[in-house]
């Protein structure tokens, strides 16, 4: 904004020590701290009410006017992109496919299918946790019984 070097800055603060004084500085520089804070929120306002009043005025539109004019691929290639984004951008209601069509008939009958997959894979998975879980039950038991000596009633390692 000003363009002030290291130098310079340190000059201002030298002569600043001096004139203000070292008890005095700190609230100085706050106070300027504070004042440069408010300047620059002055500032992000103005230009936030400079593009709304260009927004409500068109000179958007007027300049988006000159660059097709000037440049006319830039133009072109910007309507294929409006063109890909409406088509990529898809409306869940439109999409929809009227009740009775034959695509709807199909998508229900995709829709049920997909619902038996996932019914019959969870049903498998549970089968296999519990076909484990059996397994693991039977490897425990097999291990406490190793723990037992065949003369001993307590298991190696424990007092009772």
């Amino acid at each position: 904004m000003f363009d002030l070097g290291w130098t310079e800055l340190m000059v201002i603060g030298v002569v600043a020590l001096i004139v203000v004084g070292p008890k005095d500085l700190p609230m100085l520089f706050r106070n300027v701290g504070r004042f440069m804070g408010k300047a620059r929120g002055m500032a992000r306002e103005f230009s936030r009410a400079m593009n709304d009043a260009a927004e409500e005025s068109g000179v958007r539109d007027v300049a988006k006017t000159f660059k097709t004019a000037t440049n006319p691929m830039s133009s072109a290639m910007d309507g294929v992109k409006d063109a890909a984004k409406s088509l990529t951008d898809i409306d869940p209601e439109k999409a929809a496919p009227k009740p009775g069509s034959e695509t709807a008939k199909l998508s229900q009958e995709r829709d049920e299918a997909r619902r038996k997959i996932e019914a019959s894979a969870a049903r498998a998975a549970a089968e296999r946790k519990k076909r484990e879980a059996e397994e693991a039950m039977k490897k425990a038991e097999a291990l406490e019984a190793d723990l037992t000596a065949p003369g001993e009633d307590t298991p190696k390692g424990t007092d009772a």
